[in-house]
């Protein structure tokens, strides 16, 4: 046994479905499964029902949240008004509500007027890439134009990265982006596309790659080329999940098994930078939860005793190395 304190773990990219889709998972579900993985804050995104596009949805998240004080929510709000990538939503007002950043999440904004719109803000803009590698070029592109026009300073983050073509790219260009930052999560460097199963377990978006894709993120891990892990904790119903994969929904849960996955990988030291100092700094956020950790403890990964309310996983049955005790 080696018990460690080390900062509470800060998750940049969660859904807890609430409002709208509480069959899948609650704000208060979510907020017990994040301080069972060790999270003292977490950030919501906004494709709820409605959507965080608004005062009072984000109002009523940050309410929901005050009844469970363990876990603090940022909220993620929608850039543009009910995702429709067309209207941007009013920034000022919602950072004044307590949105953190702002992002379409799986509705991402393909008009580059738009795009270009949202960076000039000066909030920071997370972007969920579809075609990976072609969107990253195009939105860098724009981001510099933004940059060296010198009116704002740009923030733009790249959510959930996963191919080697992607990171090859944004390797090359991140020295010119100073305020580019990336995140992956542990799916990237644990699995690949030849783990997925006829059900919808392994479908996630962006999709698994290939082996080269995993070990590309494994290595934009450890040349700082990714400077955060997330989860996409994206809970949905058992029977969703075991569709046939074409029918079944796009997430996964992580936040339960995210810090032993991290840490059997890299390492405390990687965990504490990637997934608390890291996120801390680019959300601009104050945070001094503390937890504990038994480094030394060995456990078999069982989705029927989470608290999230999806008790299935891509996990199930792979034996960790180190396991959150407070």
């Amino acid at each position: 046994m080696k018990i460690v304190e080390i900062p509470a773990l800060i998750d940049m990219h969660v859904h807890f479905r609430e409002p709208g889709f509480t069959e899948k998972e609650t704000i208060l579900s979510g907020l017990k499964s994040a301080r069972a993985g060790g999270f003292g804050c977490v950030c919501t995104m906004p494709n709820t029902k409605p959507v965080a596009d608004n005062v009072e949805t984000l109002r009523y998240i940050l309410d929901e949240a005050k009844k469970y004080p363990y876990v603090t929510i940022y909220p993620i709000c929608a850039v543009t008004k009910n995702l429709n990538s067309k209207v941007l939503v009013n920034f000022k007002e919602l950072k004044n509500n307590g949105a953190v950043a702002f992002s379409n999440d799986g509705l991402p904004i393909l008009d580059k007027k738009v795009f270009k719109s949202a960076l000039e803000s000066g909030e920071l803009i997370i972007s969920h890439l579809e075609d990976e590698a072609s969107e990253a070029k195009w939105q860098i592109e724009i981001y510099k134009q933004v940059l060296e026009e010198k009116k704002v300073l740009p923030k733009l983050h790249f959510a959930h990265i996963s191919k080697k073509r992607t990171l090859d790219l944004i390797r090359k260009e991140k020295p010119n982006c100073p305020t580019l930052t990336v995140e992956t999560c542990p799916h990237y460097f644990t699995f690949t596309k030849d783990n997925v199963k006829n059900n919808g377990i392994y479908k996630m978006n962006p999709a698994l790659g290939d082996e080269e894709d995993k070990e590309a993120v494994i290595e934009a891990i450890l040349d700082d080329t990714i400077d955060v892990i997330s989860t996409d904790h994206a809970p949905h119903t058992i029977e969703e999940k075991l569709l046939p994969y074409d029918k079944a929904p796009n997430g996964i849960t992580g936040l339960e098994t995210a810090f032993s996955l991290v840490y059997s990988k890299f390492g405390i030291d990687t965990v504490i930078k990637k997934m608390s100092i890291m996120p801390k700094k680019i959300l601009d956020i104050e945070d001094y939860k503390k937890v504990k950790a038994d480094l030394d403890k060995i456990w078999e990964v069982n989705s029927k005793a989470f608290k999230t309310k999806c008790k299935v996983s891509p996990y199930e049955g792979m034996i960790l190395k180190g396991k959150i005790i407070c």
